[in-house]
This record gives C-alpha cells, structure tokens and sequence, in this order.
C-alpha cells in the first residue's frame, strides 16, 4: 500500500502539470502585442519618462515626427541614448537640428524606425529590415556581442531591450544610426 502512494502522487503532479501546459497553449496568443501589460504609454511617452533620450524627444520634435510615432503604430524604435548622440562628431547635432535640415534629421529619425512591433527576438532571427524612411538596415546577432543594427558604415549596438509601449516596442541603442 505504501508503494502505491508515492506513484499516486506522481500521477497526479503529472495530471496537473499536464493541464497547466494545456491552459497556456489554449490561449491563442494576441496578435496585437500592444495590448501588453504595464504599457500606458505610447513609444514617445516612454522614451520621455526614461529619462535617457531628450536628444532623441528634442530631435524628434525638430523633424516633426512626434505626433507620427504617438499614433496607432504599431512600431519598433531603436532609440539612440543621449550618450549615443554625444558621440557625433562635434557640430554634427546641431547643424541636423537647423529648420533648413529638417528633411535630414527626419531620414535620420526614420532610419531608426521599423513599422512592425519586433521584440528582440524578433530582432535576433532577421538579417535586415525596412525602415519607416523606406531604407534598410542590417542586423547581425551573435550570441556573445548580441544584437547590432546599422549600416556598413554605422553599426549600433543593442544595451537594453524590449521596452513596451502602447504602440509599439523600444530598443535602445548605443550610436546613431547614419545613411
């Protein structure tokens, strides 16, 4: 009878378990991933509360594409940090930021745009991907440098990863990204 109890309890942490698999792959998973949990806010609203892009938030404005990415989306931003654009050369930011340039920094912007919602696993499986502006960019994943993204002559590197938006999805990155 002893024997018996053990291969019953067994039984049953093998049925539950099995109905615990059966519930999660029940629910079809939601097409529209911005209906994640803890996303309130839109790809901007996010990158302004992080506190690390207002070169980004200011760049954005300048081109005129702010109430762009606050709408309905859904997109992937991989958002260049305030250390990222302190890397341009010297005057670089400033002269893209001019009203005359405004057509340039919003190239710029687009190329850092992609108008699907890719987490980085996502990221990770592709070789390239079209950008908001119509161009490319190339990805390069490697399991010990991670995710780059760029072009041959500007790669960024991935730091922080799938920060969820009502809209959309942010990575950030650690260089502009330049035509």
């Amino acid at each position: 009878m002893q024997t018996m109890l053990p291969h019953r309890a067994l039984a049953t942490l093998a049925l539950l378990l099995v109905g615990l698999v059966a519930s999660r792959g029940d629910a079809a998973p939601s097409p529209d991933r911005s209906a994640r949990p803890g996303a309130t806010q839109d790809v901007v609203e996010t990158a302004v509360e992080c506190g690390h892009f207002k070169t980004l938030a200011k760049a954005l404005e300048a081109a005129g594409l702010t109430e762009t990415l606050k709408g309905k989306g859904p997109f992937t931003v991989f958002a260049p940090s305030d250390e990222a654009f302190a890397k341009l050369p010297s005057g670089a930011l400033d002269n893209l930021l001019k009203p005359e340039n405004k057509e340039k920094l919003k190239a710029v912007l687009l190329m850092h745009v992609v108008p699907e919602d890719l987490l980085i696993a996502d990221v990770k499986k592709l070789k390239e991907a079209k950008t908001a502006g119509g161009g490319k960019v190339e990805i390069t994943y490697n399991i010990l440098t991670g995710v780059h993204i760029g072009t041959a002559k500007h790669m960024s590197h991935v730091q922080n990863s799938d920060i969820h938006a009502t809209n959309g999805v942010i990575h950030v990155i650690d260089t502009v990204i330049l035509p």
